[in-house]
């Protein structure tokens, strides 16, 4: 029996493109690996939030909402390496993997522009670890997949916030951000659905090596 679908419809809809299922294969054969990433992740999103302050100091919603989002990345960074400790998985840091660095590629130099494209992609990030987490839930032993299950719900306000954020912050019209986001959308979509040597909380389908 097919495993039942926990995505938020808010994140699918969004998505789109959905995780391969060799990446859902791969994930539950690697835990430690996929614990160590997604560790790293969660403090590369709270300094991502933080770095929102430092450029942007004059925008007071954007860093309150920032300074917010920042703390709670931190919590979950917390929570991660509690499970990799309790798992005897130690913490490293890692370089950053093709899909961030790609993503943060495409962001575009000038104002407003980079204040969107950096906002999208945060809303494209925090969607497909949402989307990620709900694939993995159904296969995972309950302390791991309760723990991924209760973090549903942050990631997709944290989409949401984002999405939120470029949209009444950048000054741009929908039309504008809606271009941009279907632009971008499809360099994500490539990213997790073609073959990748690494494998990462949000690589593509991994190569066997």
């Amino acid at each position: 029996m097919a495993a039942a679908d926990l995505t938020p419809a808010s994140i699918a809809a969004f998505c789109g493109t959905r995780t391969p299922q060799a990446w859902v294969v791969a994930a539950c054969a690697r835990i430690p690996e996929l614990l160590l990433d997604h560790a790293n992740c969660e403090l590369k999103a709270a300094s991502t939030a933080i770095g929102f302050l430092y450029r942007y100091p004059e925008r007071g919603v954007l860093g309150e909402r920032m300074s917010r989002l920042a703390r709670e990345e931190l919590r979950h960074f917390e929570q991660v390496k509690k499970l990799m400790r309790e798992r005897a998985v130690p913490y490293r840091r890692l370089t950053a993997s093709r899909y961030a660095a790609t993503l943060r590629q495409a962001a575009r130099p000038g104002e407003p522009e980079r204040l969107l494209d950096t906002l999208l992609i945060g809303a494209i990030i925090e969607a497909r670890s949402c989307e990620r987490f709900a694939a993995l839930i159904p296969h995972l032993r309950p302390d791991l997949g309760g723990f991924y299950a209760a973090l549903l719900a942050s990631e997709a306000r944290h989409f949401e916030q984002y999405l939120g954020l470029a949209r009444s912050e950048t000054g741009c019209g929908d039309a504008a951000v809606n271009r941009r986001l279907a632009a971008l959308k499809g360099i994500e979509a490539a990213l997790i659905t073609e073959p990748d040597l690494q494998f990462r909380f949000h690589s593509g389908v991994p190569i066997p090596g």
